[in-house]
Parts: structure tokens; sequence; C-alpha cells
């Protein structure tokens, strides 16, 4: 580890808050290897030094190991249990890597990424369905599903364990330039799927239940880490840029997914002859309202048009010309001002009826 602050190793040790820390430090109370330091500018490596207050040597922090390793098809990523000699995905760690557990475990089949580490509280949020994180993948289809298909996988597929929740899917045009791939099957159609969930096999189930079976998946992201750079059967360490935008992403504060590439967005269609519900597109009612005369037809386009260019205000803002008011407006026979639009016999409008 890196040399930091005296006062901040201490804190982090659960000795005091940092200000107490400091209190202690020039109160005389703090040694660094059997030496007194006051100085709170004082940095130090707590792996390669002793600190101890009042003679007690502080407990340092445990310190959490993370890496991301690219899962090979054909390797298990349940590290656990009886693998029957068969290769995991620990295996491909270093032999001084700490005991770890996966998170977000796949399919003997199936590729990609797998986060490993010994931090359970993070990977209970990452892996708990209740959290609902989203996970990243592409899928390799024979061909291209129509549209009703791509439809009912977003909408959710009725399968032997339920419904399965609403997700994204978009067709991708190409993969991420930083996924590396192996050999295998490769022709088809990619889609880019983004789950909330993770039932078992569920995406092999959801394709094959609309008729577009899966060849090959890949798990692209967890969260907003992705397995960029890391080829098939290789390991990186997360840095901590990965490892803080996953602890955001827990607490609400961050991002929960890297930025779509450009080939997997949903291309708009251009406009045809008038409004469209299509991407999300305006049904045109509350447009029609603000733009008035946009929509006229015919000959009454051009009126609207001329009337709006004489500068005329609307009705409601006219000023009322009071000169002419006693000279057009109908009155009833005790020679009030009418304001109905009822009949004029009989005692006027509708008011009078019984």
């Amino acid at each position: 580890m890196s040399e930091d602050r005296l006062q901040k190793i201490m804190a982090a040790a659960g000795v005091a808050s940092r200000r107490a820390c400091e209190d202690l430090m020039v109160a005389g109370r703090v040694q660094v290897d059997g030496q007194v330091v006051t100085e709170l500018g004082t940095k130090v490596d707590p792996d390669k030094v002793e600190i101890t207050v009042d003679g007690q040597p502080i407990k340092q922090p445990k310190r959490h190991v993370y890496y991301k390793v690219y899962k090979p098809r054909g390797v298990l990523s349940d590290i656990g249990g009886d693998t029957r000699g068969r290769q995991t995905v620990a295996d491909l760690l270093p032999e001084d890597a700490r005991r770890v557990f996966p998170v977000g475990r796949l399919d003997l089949i199936s590729e990609g990424m797998v986060l490993l580490t010994d931090d359970g509280a993070l990977a209970n949020r990452l892996t708990h369905p209740r959290y609902e994180h989203p996970k990243i993948y592409y899928v390799l289809v024979q061909k291209m599903p129509t549209m009703l298909a791509l439809e009912n996988l977003r909408t959710g597929v009725d399968l032997p364990t339920g419904r399965t929740q609403p997700c994204k899917v978009n067709v991708a045009k190409t993969l991420p330039e930083g996924l590396v791939l192996d050999e295998g099957v490769a022709k088809g159609v990619w889609l880019r799927i983004v789950l909330r969930e993770g039932k078992k096999r569920q995406i092999r189930h959801m394709t094959a239940a609309v008729g577009y079976p899966t060849q090959r998946l890949v798990r692209w992201a967890i969260g907003p880490v992705t397995v960029e750079g890391v080829k098939p059967g290789e390991y990186r360490a997360l840095t901590g840029t990965e490892v803080g935008s996953l602890k955001e992403m827990i607490s609400g504060k961050g991002s929960e997914s890297p930025p779509m590439p450009e080939s997997a967005r949903p291309r708009t269609q251009p406009n045809r002859g008038g409004p469209s519900t299509r991407y999300g597109a305006s049904t045109g009612r509350d447009d029609e309202r603000g733009r008035g005369n946009e929509f006229a037809k015919g000959k009454d386009k051009y009126k609207a048009k001329d009337k709006d260019d004489t500068g005329s205000k609307p009705r409601g803002d006219a000023k009322r010309d009071t000169k002419d008011d006693g000279k057009f407006g109908p009155r009833g026979k005790d020679g009030r001002k009418r304001t109905g639009s009822g009949p004029k016999s009989g005692g006027g409008g509708r008011g009078g009826q019984k």
C-alpha cells in the first residue's frame, strides 16, 4: 500500500474521527515504530510500519481484492462444491490470490465477464435479485428476429419458472471494440440485452421461447464495469475507479451501466407524411394545439396563413368595441341585452324553460 497521512490511516482503522486522531497525535499519544509522532502532515505506509496509540497497535482494516475474469466456454464459474476435476474461473487467477468467490455466474457454455472478490457486502448487493442491478449481454441468434419477437423479449416472456421482467433489447450492428472473442460461432445477428434479474439460463430460455434460439452468449458488463480489453481466459484486477463506480452504483449515486455504443442504439425512422408514435414520437394532439394552422388543409391552409400574417390578436385578447355594443347586441322584450343563444320568443333562452 502507498503512503498516506497518519491521521487518515488511524481513522480508517476505527481509532476515532480524523479530527480526534489529530488531537491524539498532538498530545504525543501516537507512535510509529516506537517513535512519537506529533506532526500532522506525517505520511506512512501502514504495511511497512507499526502504529500504536497509548502503546496499543492499531488494527489495519481489511483490504478487499477485486478481479474481472473473461470466462471462456467450457470453464465453470461456480468454484464451490464438486467440480469433478473441471477448470474453474478461480484457476485462471494467480496462485497467491486470496480466497475469492464469483459475482454473476455464467453457465458452462456461456462466456464473458465474471467478477471475483472477497468483499461479501459488495457481492451480495450485486447478486441479490432485490437490487436489480443491470448486466449487459451480447447474444447471437441465427437470423434477424421479427419486430413482434423483439417486443415480446422486451415486455416479458412466459417461462416454466414464471414471466420474465421487462428488459432492454436492441439489434447490435457491431460488437463493442473492446470485446475480444475467441473462435466459435460468429455468423448470425447479435442482440444487445440488458437484464436486471438472473434466473438460470434465462436468456437462452427467452430467445428459444420467441423462436430464435441462442447460438452464443457473451456477458459484456456488470453494472458500469465491462470486460473491455480482457481476452478469454485472462484476468485483470479492477482499478480504483472501477471499484468506486460499483460502490456508487449500489449506493444509488452512480451510473448503473456503461454508455450504449452507437451501433446498438435504435435508429429512428424519418417522418413521412405525418406524426408517428414510433420510437416515442408525439401523437400529434398536443402539437396541433401549439402549431395551430400547420395542420390546416387545402384552401383553408392558405386562408389561415393570411389571417396569421395580418398580425391580428386571438379572439380572447381582442378589445371590445364599446361604440357598437348597443347597436348589434340582441335584446329581449324587457330591453335587457340577451346573453343566451336560445330562441328570442317566450322569455329568452334555456334558463326560462320549465
